[in-house]
């Protein structure tokens, strides 16, 4: 190997130990028993290793000719203080992994495939490749998946942050699958075909909604004997690639199996998942047309995924590369975004409930400059849509709906006059495209202060954009001297564009404030 290849190995193999304790030492050897590379623990001593070589080498033959090694590119024999097992890396070249006498030799097998992959990939890297050297840990994936969940559900909250989510790549064999994630993060196509063996990691990172959105490709091999294998690495997944050849009619037939093979492991309850038809350049040899791809993913539809969307791309040109993985990450924080609005909704309606159990009512007004530009009253009455309506009233300049467990809504515009009775008051202003505040709102927002009830909570939203200069806005739209000594708590938020999930925020923030003063 060259010198930069024995580093790459070397750092690949110090990783590795440092997940699998039971692996004392990993050989790189020829089939015709030259040993390439060798890496071992610290605590190893060299002798054992080369005690063990010379073990090894009158074995080798049997152990290539062995229908195990043949037919899966794995084997092992048992010494009396070792376990070893010896993985194809391509046809001249395997893996020797020294294991401890006690391991569990599946947990490690699941290891020595992914090291293998990386290995392959050393052993033909160019000046242009870049290999990632990170070693999984497989099985906290799942436990994981909760907090990267939870990481999503900011997306909507904060500009300028990183976040990460875990995707799979499954389908047949030779379908491309590879050469997809090539082109989307190295903007390149390899016309040498390897097959993957057992499993490639690759981490990526794009641009989505004004975030950094790390993507973990996991991109897993397909040959049949690789199933038990392949459930451990589906774990944790929360969005899926099922890719087929069009110019491969049994890769297509395939999509269904694929589809059952995850929700046997995973449940594909939840899961975004898009079906991809790669080669869309081989116009000639097509065998699936385009309606065919949305008929099977309209099935699939119809098996209870919600998320679920078919596109056809090109490796070999980079056509939709990017935007199947777009629209990937759009399927997956849109269904992110839409879970953390139902545990919003239920948690006010928890916090309303927990008030007026309290008090007999509990009245929030909403005040913004058209009447029928309200998004905080139309987030409340669809949230208070569970409660039983008592009474509503709609006019010109106000708007109130009163319900039967004492909650009230009101809806005015700027012109209000005064507002009494009132637990919390919402205003918002578009300081959109601004650079300074207005007079106006100064004033209004003294009138509210001025009009304030005890105990009671104002909520002041402004809408924001790029162009918005807040920290000038805020500097000149200082009001602590109205406040003075009046017992009232202001919430004064920024509002960006896509702002229905913030104000679900803001209103909890609102309600809890509430809570604590009752």
């Amino acid at each position: 190997m060259e010198k930069y290849q024995n580093l790459f190995f070397k750092k690949l193999c110090t990783n590795f130990f440092k997940i699998n304790y039971e692996v004392e030492a990993i050989i790189l050897s020829h089939i015709d028993g030259t040993i390439l590379h060798e890496e071992k623990k610290e605590e190893i001593n060299m002798e054992v290793i080369s005690d063990l070589t010379s073990l090894i080498h009158p074995v080798i033959e049997r152990i290539r000719n062995e229908f195990a090694f043949q037919e899966f590119g794995t084997a092992s024999l048992n010494t009396e203080n070792h376990r070893i097992l010896f993985i194809s890396v391509n046809k001249d070249i395997f893996m020797i992994f020294v294991i401890v006498p006690d391991a569990l030799i599946d947990k490690i097998t699941l290891y020595a495939y992914f090291l293998a992959e990386k290995t392959a990939q050393i052993l033909t890297i160019d000046e242009n490749d870049d290999i990632q050297l990170i070693i999984p840990k497989f099985e906290y994936e799942t436990r994981e998946k909760d907090q990267l969940r939870n990481q999503v559900y900011q997306t909507q909250l904060d500009d300028g942050k990183t976040y990460r989510y875990k995707f799979i790549l499954v389908g047949d064999e030779a379908v491309g699958k590879t050469s997809i994630v090539r082109r989307f993060t190295e903007n390149r196509f390899s016309d040498d075909y390897r097959a993957t063996i057992g499993l490639n990691l690759i981490s990526h990172t794009i641009k989505f909604i004004n975030n950094d959105i790390e993507l973990f490709i996991w991109d897993i091999g397909a040959q049949k004997y690789f199933k038990r294998f392949r459930e451990t690495y589906y774990q944790g997944a929360q969005a899926v690639f099922i890719v087929f050849d069009l110019t491969n009619k049994e890769s297509y037939e395939n999509v269904q199996e694929w589809f059952n093979e995850i929700n046997e492991f995973v449940k594909t309850e939840g899961l975004s998942i898009i079906i991809v038809g790669n080669k869309s350049d081989l116009k000639e040899e097509r065998q699936i047309e385009y309606k065919k791809g949305v008929e099977i993913t309209n099935l699939l539809h119809k098996q209870g995924i919600l998320n679920i969307s078919y596109i056809e791309t090109s490796a070999l040109t980079g056509e939709n590369i990017s935007e199947a993985f777009r629209l990937l990450s759009y399927h997956y924080i849109m269904e992110n975004k839409e879970f953390e609005e139902d545990k919003l909704k239920q948690d006010i309606k928890n916090i309303i409930s927990s008030i007026v159990s309290i008090k007999e009512k509990l009245t929030i007004s909403f005040i913004t400059e058209h009447q029928y530009w309200s998004p905080g009253l139309q987030i409340l009455t669809n949230i208070a849509s569970d409660f039983s309506l008592k009474d509503s009233t709609e006019i010109d300049d106000i708007r109130k709906y009163e319900y039967k467990n004492g909650l009230v809504i009101k809806n005015y515009d700027f012109n209000f006059e005064r507002i009494i009775n009132s637990d919390a008051i919402v205003c918002i202003f578009d300081a959109r495209n601004k650079t300074h505040t207005n007079i106006r709102w100064r004033n209004i927002v003294k009138n509210i202060i001025d009009s304030n009830e005890p105990k009671q909570v104002i909520l002041i939203g402004l809408r924001v954009n790029k162009y918005t200069d807040w920290t000038n806005i805020i500097k000149e739209f200082n009001i602590n001297e109205y406040l003075g000594d009046k017992n009232t708590s202001l919430l004064l938020v920024k509002i960006g564009e896509k702002y229905r999930i913030e104000i679900f925020d803001h209103l909890k923030i609102m309600f809890n404030t509430l809570e604590r003063l009752t």
